[in-house]
């Protein structure tokens, strides 16, 4: 009888650390994709000199295709529709690419930046780290981390960057109005 009191401790004892890590990345896709087909309107938390473009714009993002593997989330900033957010799930956890096109649907030269998770994180948030190709593409944005954040009630998208100088970059949207949707992002048509 003792034995099967501790069988379930034992087991998770024993379970590999990449399946533990799993459950809070697996709940936190869970909350990601029941957003799945809807719009949400935003602003950007104490803007930056840098962040202008985005001063008195309309922000929506949409979580418009969610795959088992991938969710495509195109950001919005007034008619601006070239940025697109894509989370995929790999072996080691999740990762986070920016996707930046033309209005022809061509894609930038600077696009597919972004990192990978280094952890569990939680059910509600995620931090992604530079990747290489990141580190190459943008030598400035080499120690860059982004969250995203999923909890009832808002969508949290955060960068921020350590050195000299400093980045940082937050744009909040609120879950609970769903907003109509928008055009698809640049290029949609051409996936």
């Amino acid at each position: 009888m003792r034995s099967l009191l501790f069988a379930p401790l034992l087991a998770a004892a024993l379970a590999p650390l990449s399946t533990l890590a799993a459950e809070p990345q697996e709940a936190f896709w869970s909350r990601l994709h029941s957003l799945c087909g809807q719009a949400f309107a935003g602003r950007v938390i104490d803007p930056q000199p840098q962040d202008a473009a985005f001063a008195g714009e309309a922000l929506v993002m949409q979580v418009r295709d969610c795959g088992e593997r991938e969710i495509r989330i195109p950001f919005q900033v007034g008619a601006n529709r070239s940025r697109t957010w894509v989370l995929t799930r790999t072996p080691e956890g999740l990762r986070l690419k920016h996707e930046h096109r033309h209005p022809d649907g061509s894609e930038d030269r600077v696009t597919q930046y972004g990192g990978d998770t280094r952890g569990a994180g939680s059910a509600t948030a995620q931090a992604f780290h530079a990747d290489a190709h990141t580190a190459e593409l943008i030598p400035a944005a080499a120690s860059n981390v982004w969250s995203v954040e999923v909890d009832g009630a808002h969508f949290v998208y955060r960068l921020q960057r350590p050195g000299t100088p400093p980045r940082r970059f937050e744009a909040r949207f609120d879950l609970r109005q769903p907003q109509p949707l928008p055009p698809p992002a640049w290029g949609a048509a051409l996936r």
